[in-house]
């Protein structure tokens, strides 16, 4: 198991395929984009299946979440997605996008054995996605959906940031689109992993001001304790259900106590927390042909040193030097 000193078990596993990304959110990446990970740097799709097959196996890794970046631009995406699917115990798979190019590979993805999808979408109007995304792609993320859907990626869940002066006004119309569409909807508060490390926790939208706003106009009952589980989601049965909506809420209300995480970059390295400062290589084991008792060893031993939380609440708090781009979400 991956086990740390103060009991948690890490059962989910969050692979990040590329830094690269296709938007440029303004909470995420300055408008030029950034320095690429070099593609010698990269893990090639073998070693890749190598790690999850070894987590899978050895570890105790049951549910596995492919990012980026932006995943769909990983070009062997399908073919890892088919070979992960193939790997006894088979994990769950799920992929996080932010919906450009899912409309060509929703039914290829799930033909190759992907169970569901989370899609980032920010706003309704296309004029405020632009602005925030500086781009002109908002109908492909809503043509993505619409594809993962009928594609049975379900349940298809839906992320979304609010920003001040930008769409913090919409988090009622973009529950009742969801509800209308059959997505979950999930708020997430915006974190301090911009490359521009330009985040302020002084006039962020957080968990509270969000649920004020659901309140004008839905009736929200909290989810029973029992089913939230390890879930980084609060959720809140809408008008007395079926429909639920959820938010993440790691600045205001971090869940660290309950963390089954553990996530593997791009160019190898694992990383204990979305906030860690700290990385153990795998790579540099898997080029100088580690036997797989060796990488599960160093695996285990990097999440035994896994600190109580991500120490968001500490006023000496520092970003990691990568942004979440580079991180995998």
């Amino acid at each position: 198991m991956l086990i740390d000193t103060y009991g948690r078990v890490a059962t989910d596993l969050r692979v990040s395929l590329t830094d690269r990304c296709n938007l440029r959110c303004t909470y995420c990446m300055p408008e030029e984009g950034l320095q690429w990970l070099a593609k010698p740097d990269l893990l090639t799709d073998d070693e890749i299946v190598r790690l999850i097959d070894i987590a899978v196996r050895d570890l105790g890794i049951e549910e596995v979440r492919f990012t980026g970046g932006e995943p769909l631009l990983r070009p062997g995406l399908v073919g890892i997605v088919e070979r992960v699917a193939a790997l006894a115990p088979r994990p769950q798979m799920s992929l996080t996008t932010n919906g450009i190019g899912l409309e060509r590979t929703a039914a290829a993805l799930r033909d190759a054995g992907l169970d569901r999808v989370n899609v980032s979408l920010d706003t309704l109007r296309p004029d405020v996605f632009q602005k925030m995304t500086r781009r002109k792609r908002h109908d492909d993320v809503l043509r993505g959906l619409e594809a993962a859907r009928a594609a049975g990626l379900t349940p298809v869940k839906v992320n979304a940031v609010l920003m001040p002066s930008l769409n913090d006004d919409e988090a009622p119309d973009l529950l009742a689109w969801a509800i209308e569409h059959d997505y979950e909807l999930r708020f997430i508060e915006q974190m301090p992993l911009d490359a521009q490390h330009g985040w302020k926790r002084d006039g962020m939208i957080t968990a509270g001001d969000i649920l004020t706003s659901l309140r004008t106009r839905f009736e929200l009952t909290p989810e029973a304790q029992d089913e939230r589980g390890s879930a980084p989601a609060e959720r809140w049965v809408v008008d007395g259900g079926p429909h639920r909506v959820g938010v993440i809420a790691s600045v205001t209300r971090p869940f660290c106590r309950a963390c089954d995480r553990t996530r593997l970059t791009a160019d190898g390295q694992i990383r204990t927390c979305l906030f860690a400062t700290e990385e153990t290589d795998l790579r540099t084991a898997l080029r100088s042909d580690a036997p797989d008792a060796e990488i599960a060893r160093i695996w285990k031993l990097a999440m035994w040193g896994k600190k109580a939380g991500s120490g968001l609440d500490d006023p000496s708090f520092l970003q990691p030097e990568r942004p979440m781009s580079a991180i995998g979400g």
